[in-house]
């Protein structure tokens, strides 16, 4: 049974392993993803035996893979980043890699079609309703976390009567009434408390 066992933990440490290793040299490879811009020609059409491309809004393949490798590769390392993070907030890794797959889209629409209106002004109104759920997630998240750490039973907060809009205690209004008749000015009332 405890030969089982051990086989079983060696068998899932080498997966662990493997997977890691597997992980690392993606993220070694990183560098020479962005570089691979640097075979492309240094023309506005590049044409091969599958397909021929032809760059209308950079005017220059080598520019357009440029620009495609530059929004790839940070995009590539923030995906490896959010599947393999174990961290409670892992789900804010979304915004940044939202913003980079909008400004990849945004780049490549521009180059085949040869729309020359820049899409890349106003990301942000277009990300923000995704920013806002990704957001709301992230603190129901920490809420969860706070309640299961700290033991704050968030049912009894809600069964107090305290409110902003709550009446307001006697002593509280006889030391407004006292500072409203009071002769002392804003420095002798800041000086007592």
């Amino acid at each position: 049974m405890t030969q089982s066992k051990s086989k079983r933990l060696i068998g899932q440490r080498s997966g662990f392993l493997l997977t890691g290793s597997i992980i690392a040299l993606l993220i070694a490879f990183s560098p020479y993803l962005f570089y691979l811009y640097e075979i492309f020609p240094d023309g506005p059409v590049w044409e091969n035996f599958l397909f021929s491309y032809e760059s209308k809004y950079y005017l220059n393949v080598m520019t357009a893979m440029w620009t495609y490798l530059g929004k790839i590769t940070p995009l590539f390392l923030l995906l490896i980043w959010f599947f393999t993070c174990k961290h409670w907030w892992y789900h804010v890794i979304l915004v940044p890699t939202i913003m980079y797959g909008y400004q990849l889209i945004t780049a490549l629409y521009q180059d085949m079609y040869m729309d020359v209106k820049p899409m890349d002004t106003n990301q942000l109104i277009y990300l923000a309703p995704f920013f806002i759920i990704i957001i709301c997630i992230v603190y129901l998240i920490r809420i969860k976390i706070f309640d299961k750490i700290y033991g704050i039973d968030l049912s009894e907060i809600e069964e107090t009567n305290i409110s902003v809009f709550s009446a307001t205690s006697e002593k509280d209004l006889e030391e407004m009434d006292d500072v409203k008749n009071s002769s002392d000015t804003d420095e002798d009332y800041y000086a007592k408390l």
